[in-house]
C-alpha cells in the first residue's frame, strides 16, 4: 500500500511520554529542619516528592491511569529504587543516556531537569516533557539546588551531603507574570499562528481546539517550528485535516470537557478528521528539519490549534501559545515531507476480554521516516510499532500506553525503510465494557492509526 500523501510539517518532538506525571501544589516547608534528623533523601521525600508529588493520580499509586505511562511511584518507601540508576521512559531522554537520577550528575539526571521550569535555559533546546509539578507551582529556587547538591554528592539513601538551610530559601524559581511570547518571523520568512489567552478555571483540565487560517496567500515550504507556552501546558498541537469537506467554524474556541467536567461528544467527533501536524510536550521548543527537507503548505490553509493545560491549583490559570513556522524558498526544497497515515480499520473487540490485533503496511518507494506517534481511543491498553522487513524485521520503535496523551517519537536519524518494507502495528485494547466494539469514528468505538513523517528516498 501506498502511503495517503498529505502535504505537511514535521517537528522532532520528544513525545515520546511524560516521565514525571502531573503534581499538585507547593512544597510544604518545615523552618525548623535540623541537619542532623534526617539524611538528605529524607528530606526530599518529605518536604518534596510526598506533598507535591506522590499524591492519587500523579505518582501515588501503580493503579494511577498515568502509571502506565510514566510508570514512576515517588511515594515513602518507593521512590529511591524508581529513581536512582533507573532509565526514563522519555525516548529523547534514553537517546541522549540520561537516567531519572545519575550520582554524582544532574546534568543527566531527568529528575532535575524536570524541576526546572526555565528549560530553555538547562535543556539546551532539547525537549524532555512538560515540566513538573505539571498544572502546580513550581518549586522555589532553594528546593531545586538542594536536589542538585544530593545528586552532584552522589545520590546516597542515606547521610546528609546538601545545606538544609537550602530548604527554607522562598525565592520563586519562575514567574508567570514574566512570560513573554515569541517575535514572529521576519517577513518573507515565515507566518506565526498564536493561541491568545484563555483561561483554566482551579482544579480543573482545560483542553481546546480553535481552527485558524496561516495566513499564507500563496503555497510555502517550512523547515522549522518554534513553540514558546504558558506554564501548565501539557501539549500544543496543529493538526491538519483527512476530510476538507468537515472543517470546524473558524476562530471558533471548541473544549473538549464541558464545565461539569463530562465530555464534549461534537468536539471529540470533530478530533476523528485529524492528521497529526506539528506541536511539543515542551513548553519551550525550536525544532529545524534535515538540510533539503521541508513541508507543503497549500495556499489559504488553517490548521485546527490544540492545547492541553492542567491546573491542580486554587487559582486561575492562563494559557497561551505562539508557534513559528518558518520557510524556505522552494529551489531550496530536494525533499518534501509527507504524513503518514496507516489505520487499521479491522477492529472487532469482545465484550470483557484483552484482545492484541496486529496489521502490516509496506510502502511501495524506498522512504525515510522522521517521526512517529499513535492514535487510539480509551480502550487501548498498549501500542506498539515494529518494522516490518528489512535486516530489522521485528524490531520495535515506538510503544505508547496513554491514548489521550500518547508518545511522539523523532528519530535523529531516520528510519531507513526499502521498497517492500514498512511497519507492523500490534494494539492491544482491553474491552471492559460488557459489548463488543468495533472501528468507528464515534467516542465509544475503537481506532487504531500510526501517523508520522517520511519522505520518498528515490
Amino acid at each position: 500500500m501506498k502511503p495517503v500523501k498529505i502535504f505537511t510539517f514535521v517537528v522532532t518532538l520528544s513525545v515520546a511520554g511524560i516521565l514525571i506525571a502531573s503534581c499538585s501544589k507547593n512544597s510544604v516547608i518545615n523552618e525548623a529542619i535540623k541537619p542532623t534528623e534526617a539524611a538528605t533523601f529524607d528530606l526530599i521525600q518529605d518536604r518534596i516528592l510526598t506533598p507535591t508529588c506522590a499524591l492519587s493520580g500523579c505518582h501515588a499509586s501503580e493503579t494511577d491511569g498515568s502509571f502506565r505511562q510514566h510508570g514512576l511511584l515517588l511515594t515513602k518507601g518507593k521512590a529511591y529504587d524508581y529513581l536512582v540508576g533507573i532509565d526514563p521512559k522519555n525516548a529523547l531522554a534514553l537517546e541522549d543516556k540520561f537516567k531519572r537520577v545519575v550520582p554524582f550528575n544532574s546534568l543527566t539526571s531527568l529528575f532535575y531537569h524536570k524541576l526546572n521550569w526555565d528549560g530553555a535555559g538547562h535543556h539546551a533546546g532539547r525537549s524532555y516533557g512538560s515540566p513538573m509539578p505539571l498544572g502546580g507551582t513550581p518549586l522555589f529556587n532553594g528546593q531545586i539546588e538542594f536536589v542538585r547538591r544530593w545528586i552532584e554528592s552522589g545520590a546516597p539513601r542515606t547521610g546528609n551531603v546538601a545545606d538544609t538551610t537550602l530548604l527554607k530559601d522562598r525565592t520563586p524559581s519562575y514567574n508567570a507574570a514574566s512570560f513573554v511570547g515569541l517575535e514572529p518571523p521576519k517577513a518573507g520568512e515565515g507566518l506565526q499562528v498564536r493561541l491568545t489567552d484563555f483561561t483554566v478555571q482551579p482544579n480543573f483540565e482545560r483542553e481546546v481546539f480553535v481552527r485558524q487560517e496561516v495566513g499564507n496567500k500563496t503555497e510555502l515550504y517550512v523547515n522549522r517550528v518554534a513553540i514558546k507556552m504558558r506554564p501548565g501546558s501539557h501539549h500544543f498541537i496543529l493538526y491538519s485535516f483527512r476530510n476538507e469537506n468537515m472543517l470546524p467554524t473558524m476562530n471558533q474556541m471548541r473544549d473538549i470537557r464541558n464545565p461539569d467536567g463530562t465530555q464534549n461528544l461534537l468536539t471529540l467527533l470533530s478530533m476523528q478528521n485529524h492528521i497529526f501536524w506539528a506541536g511539543a510536550q515542551n513548553p519551550n521548543y525550536d525544532y529545524t528539519l534535515p538540510e533539503g527537507a521541508a513541508m507543503q503548505l497549500p495556499a489559504n490553509y488553517s490548521f485546527d490549534l490544540n492545547s492541553h493545560y492542567v491546573n491542580k491549583t486554587a487559582q486561575p490559570l492562563t494559557g497561551e501559545v505562539y508557534a513559528n513556522l518558518y520557510t524556505v524558498p522552494k529551489e531550496k526544497v530536494k525533499f518534501v515531507v509527507k504524513a503518514l497515515d496507516l489505520g487499521n480499520t479491522s477492529l472487532s473487540l469482545p465484550a470483557n476480554k484483552k484482545t492484541t490485533v496486529t496489521k502490516n503496511f509496506t510502502f511501495d518507494t524506498n522512504v525515510k521516516v522522521l517521526m512517529l506517534t499513535s492514535h487510539a481511543h480509551k480502550l487501548l491498553e498498549k501500542f506498539v510499532i515494529k518494522i516490518k522487513g528489512g535486516s530489522r524485521d521485528g524490531e520495535q520503535v515506538y510503544s505508547s500506553t496513554d491514548w489521550e496523551n500518547p508518545e511522539i517519537i523523532n528519530f535523529k536519524t531516520a528510519i531507513v525503510l526499502k521498497k517492500g518494507e514498512g511497519f507492523t502495528s500490534e494494539i492491544t485494547y482491553n474491552n471492559t465494557t460488557g459489548k463488543a466494539v468495533s472501528f468507528g469514528l464515534k467516542s465509544e468505538d475503537e481506532m487504531g492509526i500510526i501517523f508520522g513523517y517520511y519522505y520518498e528516498d528515490n
